[in-house]
């Protein structure tokens, strides 16, 4: 059953059948082979959903959606420029600081590409700054939407491992800084080297007034976060609260929503939650019949005999998660690996939320990395061009971001220090 599930999903993938789609006939496909009753696969599709904190995910979707509609990320940017946007480099390294404070409430990667890359990469070609580069750094970027809290991808690591999620977000934290921190250190040495970014001061506001007009924009994620770890609310109703908010804002203070423009939104949230739902109920049914063939607990076995140490298990799980994570996408892998990586990660004394981390950061490169790097196709069609031409910038971001992923692994303290303070 095993190997006929995963010979139809690798032929699925070859032809180029949607992820969701291959995974599902693949689950399918075992399940006749196996001889059991069909009526299974309904039941486990609804199981896979039916979990409360699931609901969080359209919830963040739509409220990013909705802050990009709303004016929120356009004020977001107009904040990032006034702090940073003075020096040499000072417009890159706005669209990651951007990137990571729309992150705080958005938890979409997608959301935040095409949020915040529908202004910034045409504000970086205007100033000189190669179109490819331009598409590379904000896909980059945005892949901070899905390591800062909220995030889906931890929601669902949450789910799979039955693990804390409020523990995951705030682990999530000292992880998403220091990546942000690295890549604007580099384009700003990068910057300096090439000779680019000298004029991207120009037009920008002062920081009093800057900070004035985000206001509302910049208490979102004070709000959101703050109620979570406060106690106040829970990571899946700081969701709705985010949707409520994101609304009020954009469509009675800053007066950008209206009912034509809520239609759009409401469409496009739903087309993207139900998207990502289907893969996750998909990805439940075949994570069930793995589990069900005891794959788990072989390759557990067999990781216990053959490794013996946590660092020998972590470079090869790295390998192994940078390698899937081209080509599967990261809500799947996430749902289909964390229940047998978590527990072999726990044998050889790893935290599960650290490892939580580890595998989010990980996949999270999947996201900007040929041939299905969700990130990479809409940035370029943000930039309005194809993919070959973003690979060789991509290159250097892939780079800083997999060195930020050595240190996250084997510095611990990186995503648990805060995490303790506030759980401990």
């Amino acid at each position: 059953m095993t190997a006929s599930m995963l010979i139809a999903m690798a032929i699925g993938f070859a032809l180029c059948v949607p992820i969701a789609v291959a995974i599902g006939l693949g689950a399918v496909l075992g399940i006749q082979v196996a001889g059991i009753n069909m009526l299974l696969v309904v039941k486990e599709m609804y199981a896979a959903i039916n979990k409360f904190p699931l609901a969080a995910i359209p919830f963040f979707i739509l409220a990013g959606n909705l802050m990009e509609a709303g004016g929120i990320s356009e004020r977001l940017v107009n904040f990032a420029k006034s702090l940073i946007g003075g020096i040499q480099g000072g417009l890159p390294m706005t669209c990651v600081l951007t990137c990571m404070i729309f992150a705080a409430v958005s938890g979409s990667s997608i959301a935040t590409t095409f949020a915040i890359g529908s202004i910034l990469i045409p504000a970086l070609i205007k100033n000189g700054y190669p179109t490819p580069y331009a598409a590379a750094l904000q896909a980059t970027s945005a892949e901070l939407g899905v390591i800062v809290p909220p995030s889906i991808p931890m929601i669902l690591f949450g789910v799979s491992a039955e693990v804390s999620i409020g523990e995951l977000f705030i682990a999530g934290v000292g992880p998403g800084v220091f990546i942000a921190g690295a890549l604007m250190l580099y384009v700003y040495v990068y910057c300096k080297i090439k000779g680019l970014g000298k004029h991207d001061g120009d037009g920008r506001l002062g920081i009093l007034r800057s900070t004035w007009q985000a206001g509302w924009a910049l208490l979102m994620p004070v709000i959101i976060l703050g109620g979570i770890y406060g106690g106040v609310f829970t990571p899946t109703e700081a969701a709705a609260v985010a949707v409520f908010y994101a609304l009020v804002v954009g469509a009675l203070i800053y007066r950008k929503i209206g009912f034509k423009e809520l239609s759009s939104v409401l469409r496009k949230s739903v087309i993207s939650s139900t998207v990502i739902m289907f893969i996750i109920a998909n990805a439940g049914l075949f994570a069930f019949l793995i589990t069900r063939a005891g794959v788990p607990a072989a390759i557990g076995h067999w990781i216990e005999l053959n490794m013996d140490s946590a660092v020998m298990f972590l470079i090869i799980t790295n390998l192994a998660l940078f390698m899937i994570g081209m080509f599967i996408e990261t809500s799947a892998a996430v749902i289909v690996l964390a229940p047998i990586l978590t527990p072999v990660a726990m044998h050889f004394g790893v935290d599960p939320i650290h490892f939580g981390t580890i595998m989010v950061v990980n996949l999270a490169l999947g996201m900007i990395t040929p041939p299905f790097g969700v990130n990479l196709f809409a940035a370029c069609s943000v930039a309005n061009i194809p993919l070959d031409r973003i690979v060789s910038n991509l290159v250097q971001f892939v780079v800083v971001v997999l060195l930020c992923l050595a240190v996250i692994t084997y510095f611990p303290a990186l995503s648990l220090t805060l995490r303790d303070l506030v759980y401990g």
